[in-house]
């Protein structure tokens, strides 16, 4: 049984099989609760769109376990374990009508806790996700991106690499050890099957609320038909391209972003 409490210090405190769960959270802004679950960027990457966020929401983004400063107890070593602990935080918070974001590889966790139970969520908006398998068995719907150069990556994430952390050997420690600590952790949640689960695809079709599937135009790293075939297995959704904008679209286009999904909360 997961215990989770609100310490009163930006942090969630719990416990699970005999041991401490600390997530790290920042809430800002006000209005309707919005949960973010940010991706392999950490959830410090994204403060431009949480500020455009918190003009309208009350934005609640915790840092998985292990990215960021949230420790990560031994057991937690898959996508499902964060999906069952963000429910079951949901449901000890008494959250409901949630408006709940997935960016990458936070929208496949956001989508694996949609279609176990979708109770306490109002609607649902997935930033170009990963988490399925859309092409046959020697296709890569995925660009490796435990393979590629650090430049590569960039050019893969961002339609201009420019919005990228660049040149790392130029980079402060703090932050060299922060992306390190983020890449580390997505290769423990998502390192075989390669960032996706075999069986998610199946279950789309349980996703009940109204849902948003936006995606960067230039995504380099999972294609728009992708993202299309995800947003078709999900009943009712809609798919928006975001122009100007590679695989981490909240980075480059928060603004516009932003704007989507306060549309989709209307």
């Amino acid at each position: 049984m997961l215990s989770l409490v609100d310490s009163g210090s930006g942090t969630v405190v719990g416990r699970a099989e005999g041991e401490d769960i600390v997530l790290d959270v920042h809430t800002s802004g006000s209005g309707p609760a919005l949960v973010l679950l940010h991706g392999a960027e950490g959830r410090e990457a994204n403060d431009a769109f949480i500020a455009a966020l918190a003009e309208r929401f009350t934005v609640i983004a915790p840092s998985h376990p292990g990215f960021g400063l949230s420790p990560r107890p031994d057991w937690c070593d898959s996508v499902e374990d964060l999906a069952y602990l963000y429910l079951e935080w949901l449901e000890r918070q008494d959250w409901h009508d949630t408006m709940l974001v997935g960016l990458q590889f936070g929208g496949w966790v956001a989508a694996e806790m949609a279609v176990r139970d979708c109770s306490r969520l109002g609607r649902l908006t997935l930033v170009d996700p990963v988490g399925i398998k859309v092409g046959g068995r020697e296709d890569r719907d995925i660009s490796d991106v435990f393979a590629i150069s650090r430049s590569e990556l960039d050019a893969r994430h961002y339609a201009d690499p420019a919005a990228g952390p660049g040149d790392l050997s130029q980079a402060s420690r703090d932050d060299v050890l922060h992306i390190a600590r983020n890449e580390e952790a997505l290769a423990l949640y998502g390192w075989e099957p390669y960032l996706h689960n075999p069986r998610l695809q199946r279950w789309l079709h349980r996703i009940h609320v109204p849902t948003l599937v936006t995606w960067g135009a230039q995504d380099g790293v999972v294609s728009p038909d992708y993202g299309r075939a995800y947003a078709d297995a999900i009943p009712g959704a809609r798919f928006e391209l975001v122009g100007e904008a590679g695989h981490r679209a909240q980075i480059e286009q928060p603004d516009t972003l932003a704007k989507l999904i306060a549309e989709h909360s209307a």
